[in-house]
């Protein structure tokens, strides 16, 4: 319908149509608000992982092999490392609840399976300690990354990552 039409219907027409288009207009800002409370755009800024951007669902619940994004916990290796206010974190989910994690010459095995070893020391040299072994406790989970010098659970520093710093899973895009 032109918008000549609807100026030449009478003025209650008119002020039916202006409320129809405000209350579809405010049901699409609804739904897009909804939306964004629970999606976001991710910008990778660390080498251990290889994507660049990753869309974030703060619905989804992890599983294996998915990539999380998580507040790291507060500790001075993290701080010195990161800073007092590091950004999240990325990595993938190597270990689910009821999982077994284990640890044999600094190589970190989940079911048997080789998922990451650990070194000696950071990249700044520090000492790094090992992260946790045994059943993945419910909520949480055993996260790794391919990269070398990936920050992740086999340190203690990282550990178990549960539910309530986890901020979504992420879908790499780009």
């Amino acid at each position: 319908m032109r918008a000549a039409d609807i100026l030449s219907r009478s003025p209650a027409s008119r002020r039916l149509a202006l409320w129809g288009g405000l209350g579809a207009g405010a049901l699409a800002l609804s739904s897009l608000a909804a939306f964004g409370q629970s999606h976001a755009l991710m910008i990778n800024a660390s080498p251990s992982l290889p994507y660049w951007a990753i869309w974030l669902d703060r619905d989804s619940v992890p599983a294996r092999g998915d990539i999380i994004l998580f507040d790291p916990p507060a500790s001075p290796l993290l701080e010195k490392h990161f800073g007092k206010e590091p950004k999240p974190f990325g990595k993938r989910v190597s270990g689910v609840p009821g999982d077994i994690v284990t640890e044999k010459d600094r190589a970190f095995f989940v079911n048997g399976r080789l998922v990451a070893k650990a070194k000696l020391k950071s990249r700044l040299g520090e000492a790094l300690a090992l992260g946790p072994t045994g059943p993945v406790p419910k909520g949480c989970y055993f996260v790794t990354t391919e990269h070398k010098d990936g920050f992740d659970s086999r340190y203690a520093a990282i550990g178990w990552i549960c539910r309530q710093r986890i901020l979504g899973v992420g879908r790499p895009i780009l």
